[in-house]
C-alpha cells in the first residue's frame, strides 16, 4: 500500500503559524524581562551586575539541554543545520563576530533587542533594523557577499565527523543527551551561585527564551521535516531560507524580511520561519508594552546618535551573516547544538561587544 501523500502546503502553513506563535512568546518574554545580550555585557562592564548575564546563560543551558535531548531521541541532528556541518570557517566566524559585537553596542542592542524595542515604540530601532537588513542581504547576495566569499570564507578547516561536540566525541545519539545534561547542569550551577541568579525575572527570561529555541528546533527539524518531498523526492525542511533545519535567528531573517516586503508580488518570495519570527517578535513585545502601559515613541537625540545607530546596524548586518548568526542565531540556537563554530562565533561577539563598550567609554571620557 502506498503511503498517503503529504499536503506540503498545509504542513508549511502549520509550521509558519507555529513559528510565529513561538516568536510572539519570545518577544513578550524578552520585553517583560529585558532579555538582551548587549545589555547583559553592558551591565557587567559598567556596574559589575551579572543579573542579565545569568539570565542569558540560563537560556543557553535550557537550549543545550533541550536540543541534545532531542538528538538522543532521534528527532533532530546537528549536522542537518548550518551549525553542525563538517566545515568550520573560523576566520569568517571571528571577523563577523567582532563586527557584530561592536555594532550591537553602537546600535544600542542586537537584532532581537532592536525588534523588541521597536515593539515598544522605539523608532531608533527601526532605523537600526533597516540598516541591519540592508547590510545582511548585501552580505548574502550583494557587494559585501562578493567580498566575504573572496576573503574570509576561504579560510577554514574541516572536521570529518561534523563540528558538534557529541559527534566529535563519538556517536551523537549516545553522547548528546549526557553531554548536553552535563553542560546544562554546569551552567545552571553558575547561574545559581549568586543571589542575582535566583530572581523570578532571571528564570522567566532564561527558561522562556531557551524553551522557545528548543521548540523552534522541533518545529523545523521534526514537524517541518520531510524525508522525501513528494515534488522533488528529496529530503526537505519546510519554510526555511537555508533549506536546512533552523531555529531562532535575527540577522539574516531581517534581510530576508526586507527582501520579501520589497518584492512581495514576486511569487518566488515566500514566507519562511525566519521572516515570521521577525514579525512575531515585534508583535509579542508590543502586546506586553501595551499591557504594561510602557509603550511610547522614542527618537534620536541628535546627529551623532543617529550616525552611531546607522553604523551599528550595518555592522550587525554584515557581521551577523559573515558569522552565520547573531547573539540569538549563534549565541543560543547555534550553541545549543554544541557546535565548535558557534562557540568561536559567540566568543568573538563577546569580544567585539567588549571593544564597543571600551570605545564608548573612551568617547565619553574624551568629551568630558
Amino acid at each position: 500500500m502506498n503511503p498517503t501523500p503529504v499536503d506540503t502546503t498545509a504542513l508549511t502553513t502549520t509550521v509558519l503559524w507555529a513559528a510565529f506563535a513561538l516568536a510572539v512568546v519570545f518577544g513578550a518574554v524578552a520585553q517583560r524581562t529585558r532579555f538582551c545580550t548587549m545589555g547583559a555585557l553592558g551591565d557587567v562592564f559598567t556596574m559589575g551586575d551579572t543579573t542579565r548575564l545569568r539570565m542569558w546563560v540560563l537560556a543557553i543551558a535550557v537550549a543545550v539541554l533541550g536540543f541534545n535531548a532531542m538528538v538522543g531521541l532521534g528527532w533532530v541532528q546537528a549536522g542537518k543545520s548550518i551549525y553542525g556541518g563538517a566545515r568550520v570557517p573560523w576566520l569568517s566566524l571571528v571577523a563577523g563576530g567582532l563586527l557584530f559585537g561592536f555594532g550591537m553596542v553602537l546600535g544600542s542592542g542586537c537584532g532581537s533587542r532592536s525588534l523588541v524595542r521597536l515593539g515598544s515604540g522605539n523608532l531608533k530601532s527601526l532605523v537600526v533594523l533597516v540598516m541591519l537588513g540592508l547590510g545582511a542581504f548585501a552580505t548574502i547576495k550583494g557587494i559585501t557577499a562578493v567580498l566575504r566569499v573572496g576573503t574570509v570564507d576561504r579560510v577554514f578547516f574541516d572536521l570529518p565527523q561534523g563540528q558538534d561536540l557529541p559527534s566529535l566525541l563519538g556517536s551523537a545519539v549516545t553522547v548528546a543527551p549526557w553531554l548536553g545534561a552535563a553542560v546544562a547542569l554546569a551552567l545552571v550551577a553558575w547561574v545559581l551561585a549568586r543571589p542575582e541568579g535566583r530572581g523570578a525575572d532571571v528564570w522567566l527570561g532564561g527558561v522562556g527564551v531557551g524553551a522557545v529555541v528548543v521548540a523552534l528546533w522541533w518545529v523545523s527539524g521534526r514537524l517541518g521535516y520531510l524525508a522525501e518531498d513528494p515534488n522533488t523526492l528529496e529530503e526537505v525542511f519546510l519554510a526555511t531560507n537555508s533549506r536546512r533545519m533552523e531555529a531562532l535567528s535575527m540577522a539574516g531573517p531581517v534581510g530576508y524580511t526586507i527582501d520579501w516586503l520589497l518584492l512581495f508580488s514576486d511569487r518566488s518570495k515566500t514566507l519562511t520561519i525566519g521572516i515570521v519570527a521577525v514579525g512575531g517578535t515585534v508583535v509579542g513585545s508590543a502586546l506586553v508594552a501595551l499591557a504594561q502601559r510602557s509603550f511610547r515613541w522614542e527618537g534620536f537625540r541628535g546627529t551623532e546618535d543617529t550616525a552611531n545607530h546607522v553604523v551599528g546596524g550595518l555592522l550587525m548586518g554584515v557581521g551577523g551573516v559573515t558569522a552565520l548568526g547573531c547573539t540569538i542565531g549563534q549565541g543560543l540556537s547555534g550553541v545549543s547544538t554544541l557546535s565548535v563554530g558557534s562557540l568561536i562565533a559567540l566568543a568573538a561577539i563577546c569580544v567585539g561587544g567588549w571593544l564597543g563598550l571600551r570605545y564608548q567609554s573612551w568617547r565619553i571620557e574624551r568629551m568630558a
